[in-house]
């Protein structure tokens, strides 16, 4: 009976990197940083948090598009695309053309 009644623990935070491109990483300021998260949702919010103070950053991240270790995120909820010890998170704003 006990098996039944337990519950999920809080998600694994994990570490890796967030990579900038192209105007995002202009707004940025950098070309990468680090992530401590279970999710990209929660990887987004702290570099929002961390970028609060350039309004510019948020403009930007609203128009990008994201990969996950190599994987196009797409429509997909960013609550939902868990994150992996490690890996790479890549911020894609449009680029002319494509």
């Amino acid at each position: 009976m006990e098996a039944a009644t337990k519950e999920k623990g809080p998600p694994v935070t994990t570490t890796g990197t967030v990579r900038y491109w192209a105007a995002a990483k202009a707004a940025a300021g950098t070309a990468e940083e680090p992530y401590a998260a279970s999710t990209l949702a929660e990887a987004l919010e702290a570099a929002r948090a961390a970028h609060a103070a350039n309004p510019e950053f948020e403009r930007v991240l609203m128009r990008c598009s994201f990969l996950v270790d190599g994987t196009a995120v797409g429509g997909r909820d960013h609550a939902s695309v868990p994150l992996s010890q490690g890996g790479t998170v890549e911020v894609l704003p449009p680029f002319a053309g494509g």
